[in-house]
């Protein structure tokens, strides 16, 4: 059974920042389209275990405006938003609940009244999804038809693990954060496993 990565992001009005800590990511598919981002590959330590992860977002994004970074520790993207507006609260559809692997990225999460230009994450050394290539991906995988506990889906590539998440000063007013499905990450990557997330305890609910 594949493992299943651990996820951060943060958000600005127009976009998101995702994050996928795997290692040492190889042979990795990464799939975006505007409802959802999937990842399989392998990495860790050797480069030798599976993972897989995807990401149903609970409102549209425009995947030919957006570009990723892999490196040896983190798979990083920057997700463009189909329609700039306030911020979304939450990453996931709600039908996902509050997914264990999937926490808020304090280092790149800013306030909503925040400056968006002084506040914007680097882009340097980040590149555009080539959709020609997706498509061809998509068409050879004979469709995903969910991910189920992320079995089965070994032999697709994998995602450099983030680097960490330093605290960010003047959070305090954020208080529990659960509900906006932005769990802070976790330090391991799990299979399917759902522990109980102290973060939450500390974060207010924002749904």
């Amino acid at each position: 059974m594949a493992l299943h990565p651990e996820v951060a992001w943060a958000e600005r009005s127009d976009l998101l920042y995702i994050t996928i800590r795997v290692p040492n990511v190889n042979n990795e598919t990464i799939l975006l389209d505007n409802e959802k981002l999937t990842f399989s590959g392998k990495g860790g330590e050797k480069g030798d275990k599976e993972y897989a992860v995807e990401i149903k977002f609970c409102k549209e994004v425009d995947p030919e405006a957006s570009k990723r970074k892999i490196t040896q520790r983190e798979l990083f993207f920057t997700i463009k938003k189909k329609e700039s507006g306030p911020y979304w609260g939450r990453l996931v559809d709600k039908s996902l609940g509050k997914p264990n692997w999937l926490k808020v990225d304090f280092d790149k999460w800013k306030d909503e009244d925040d400056d968006e230009e002084d506040n914007k994450v680097s882009e340097e050394g980040m590149e555009g999804f080539d959709m020609n290539a997706m498509m061809q991906q998509m068409g050879g995988m004979g469709g995903m038809g969910g991910m189920g506990g992320m079995g089965g889906m070994g032999g697709m590539g994998g995602l450099g693990g983030l680097g960490g998440m330093g605290g960010m000063g003047g959070m305090e007013g954020l208080g529990d954060m659960g509900g906006m499905d932005a769990d802070a990450f976790s330090s391991t990557a799990t299979a399917g496993q759902d522990e109980p997330d102290s973060d939450d305890e500390e974060l207010p609910d924002l749904e």
